[in-house]
């Protein structure tokens, strides 16, 4: 072989496709003679590895003949056979060969070519909630400090919003169109306009709350609905609760949720769980207990006679909702108290039912 691409892009001849994607995307950001430092020949020629590795049936000919019988046939062809037809036609379909968004996005203003709704910052919070709450579902208010559209102008910018003007920047598109020139050649770029931020329209004045930009950074009040049977650490997301932006859609607000523990109550799954303590007479005769269960509600629980410590009872319906109609139950589990100090008169009783076997 004359030229062994493998070494060019510093990978082995195993290496995946998104191996020799990776390694080309780090090489041509370090060599490409725009940058200070670049390498205009070290560029060429990775992109010339590149355009053989990341093509099945020309890295399988360079591998069986070291060499590609059809390199420079293609007219499209870039430096060392980098084809720019074959992204052009992946990038109509919307399969990714080569983001050249990632490599000449700088050189443009750090935007892609084609551009895109601009999108507000996510926002993400914490919040804590009883474990009543987190079982039965409740909703919370939270003030949240964050640039929300401007309402004196409701988003226009303007003082009066039907006093506006076209851009002159974008002619009323929205968009500019940019054409640079590099090594690879000419490249077009269509970006938002940064002067009417996208709408195409200039005020004659500017809001007075704003200044013109639309936005304001302000508390703002939210309520945020907490689904009955949430676990904890699950996060909600609130779409379009984030920061807002001039000229696109708002962000995101994700409210990750912790749970404070019960005194008597777990949760295991959709049931609860709670711990119900007993005399060692009532193991041995049973009886009926009253209990409160997590509603606030009193029922009574009947203990059979000789139950064992440990002992599950399961009380159908008072666990987790589950639905409007179905629930999971309530699992009481047995602890009987063992007394540390016996009366003489209990201290005899105890001896007889040793002598009958009990």
């Amino acid at each position: 072989m004359s030229k062994n691409y493998y070494e060019v892009l510093g990978v082995t001849k195993s290496a995946s496709k998104e191996d020799v994607k990776k390694a080309f995307r780090k090489l041509a950001h370090k060599f490409h003679p725009d940058k200070k430092g670049g390498d205009e020949a070290k560029f060429k020629e990775i992109n010339e590895a590149y355009g053989i590795l990341s093509d099945d049936k020309k890295r399988s000919e360079y591998d069986s003949y070291g060499r590609v019988f059809n390199e420079g046939a293609n007219p499209n062809a870039g430096f060392g056979g980098f084809d720019f037809s074959g992204f052009a036609q992946n990038s109509q379909r919307g399969q990714e060969e080569f983001d050249l968004g990632d490599i000449f996005g700088e050189f443009f203003g750090g935007n892609r070519a084609g551009g895109g709704t601009k999108r507000g910052r996510d926002i993400s919070i914490d919040m804590e909630i009883s474990f009543e709450d987190a079982i039965f579902g409740t909703e919370r208010k939270v003030l949240i400090t964050k640039l929300t559209q401007c309402g004196g102008c409701k988003g226009s910018g303007a003082k009066d919003a039907t006093k506006t003007s076209t851009c002159t920047a974008c002619n009323g598109n929205g968009k500019v169109h940019e054409t640079r020139r590099s090594v690879f050649g000419t490249f077009a770029a269509v970006r938002q306009c940064s002067l009417c931020g996208g709408v195409g329209k200039i005020p004659k004045e500017k809001c007075p709350d704003c200044r013109g930009a639309r936005v304001v950074r302000k508390q703002v009040e939210i309520t945020v609905r907490i689904p009955a049977g949430i676990k904890i650490g699950e996060m909600l997301r609130l779409p379009s609760k984030g920061e807002a932006v001039p000229g696109g859609v708002a962000g995101d607000l994700y409210v990750k949720v912790h749970i404070k523990p019960h005194k008597i109550f777990k949760r295991e799954g959709d049931n609860l769980t709670m711990d119900l303590d007993i005399k060692l007479s009532d193991a041995l005769l049973g009886g009926d207990f009253s209990i409160k269960t997590l509603e606030g509600k009193t029922i009574v629980v009947s203990i059979p006679k000789g139950v064992s410590p440990g002992e599950i009872l399961r009380v159908k319906s008072k666990g987790v909702p589950l639905n409007e109609k179905q629930k999971g139950d309530l699992m009481i589990r047995i602890n009987i108290k063992i007394p540390s100090k016996l009366s003489r008169k209990a201290k005899k009783l105890v001896l007889e039912l040793k002598d009958e076997g009990i």
